[in-house]
């Protein structure tokens, strides 16, 4: 068993964390004209920079990418240069900071693309709902992506990879899950392709690993992680009732490009960690390298597990919104902040970057 605590430096690939807390991505739709980071962000995440590794709110890899209102990108230089502010507000104060690279697929609607219809690997409609206009709406039907396009997905991720890098990321996280397009690749429920992109495990695993395999390649396995949900139901996917041996597949295929960690959501993402039954410890088994785990932990749950050796790192979400000096807390035993739900969601600095810390007491 470690002696290593929460709150131990954690070398992770040619980087040293001050500890093992993570602040999970976290979409908080408040981008500027031209999909910029919000004008506040910089001191939003800078004020966060305690924690171990800040990995950024979904980030689209593309126009074509974008499925809510005002979530950031990292396509064009305008982008690019927003985000240098963020990561230099970070490392000023020593932290560090991953881009998570997203692509929405079907989670998606029209009035975002000009009329035309989102993607997905088949013309199979999410039955979610999307925040467009101000307001949560039902996604729009998508169409099926041809096998010619499918390249282009794979160059959009390698392009904000690299973009992320000039934009002085530490690395990037690619987005694998919670019903997003790589992930409706992977699922029968979403995907009924009959090509070289669909039927059979391998198949539906061919986008995910293609496109880390490009990341990879482009900024370095050792600055190139992968988040993956199992189990969760979010964003219309339903999982089949053994999804053991897709994603033991999937892992296995990561673990061989050496990438640096593999960001697991164990449940239903927000919901019930024992949503469905699953062998985490099988994919623990099969990456040889730093295993994060998401999804529903406290302090108690997160230092039972890192003792049991089910994981090197945790991240820790909403309680990182409302108390930006998470970290601290946790350690001294401070008392939490209360999160306001009604400030998650656009806006400005109210509920963004006003939540007091320990010092302001």
């Amino acid at each position: 068993m470690s002696e290593a605590t929460l709150f131990s430096s954690y070398d992770l690939g040619p980087l040293t964390l001050a500890n093992r807390l993570v602040m999970a991505p976290l979409t908080r739709n408040r981008a500027a004209p031209g999909l910029l980071p919000s004008e506040h962000a910089a001191e939003y995440y800078a004020q966060r920079a305690s924690a171990g590794l800040i990995i950024t709110e979904a980030t689209q890899v593309s126009r074509q990418a974008q499925g809510y209102q005002d979530t950031p990108g990292l396509y064009t230089p305008e982008q690019v240069a927003a985000w240098r502010v963020v990561t230099d507000a970070v490392h000023a104060k020593s932290g560090r900071i991953f881009a998570q690279l997203w692509h929405v697929g079907r989670v998606s609607h029209v009035d975002l693309h000009d009329g035309a219809a989102p993607v997905a690997p088949s013309a199979i409609p999410a039955g979610t709902k999307t925040f467009v206009n101000n307001g949560f709406v039902d996604t729009s039907p998508p169409r099926a992506l041809e096998a010619d396009e499918i390249p282009g997905i794979v160059d959009s991720f390698r392009n904000a990879a690299a973009n992320a890098i000039s934009a002085g990321f530490d690395g990037v996280e690619v987005h694998g899950a919670n019903g997003y397009l790589l992930d409706q690749f992977l699922r029968e429920s979403a995907n009924t392709r009959t090509d070289a992109y669909g039927g059979s495990i391998e198949n539906r695993a061919r986008l995910l690993i293609d496109v880390t395999a490009a990341v990879a390649g482009e900024i370095g396995a050792d600055r190139t992680g992968v988040r993956i949900s199992p189990v969760s139901p979010a964003g219309g996917i339903v999982p089949a009732d053994d999804e053991q041996p897709l994603f033991n597949h999937v892992v296995e295929q990561l673990d061989a490009l050496r990438i640096v960690y593999l960001h697991v959501v164990e449940g239903a993402t927000g919901g019930p960690r024992d949503a469905k039954p699953f062998d985490y410890a099988a994919l623990r088994q099969r990456f040889g390298r730093t295993f994060l785990a998401n999804n529903g932990f406290d302090l108690a749950l997160a230092e039972q597990e890192l003792a049991a050796g089910k994981a090197d790192l945790f991240a820790f979400g909403r309680a990182f919104i409302a108390n930006p000096d998470l970290v601290e807390r946790l350690k001294t035993g401070a008392s939490l902040n209360a999160l306001d739900p009604d400030t998650l969601y656009g806006g400005g600095a109210k509920g963004y970057t006003d939540y007091p810390t320990l010092a302001d007491a």
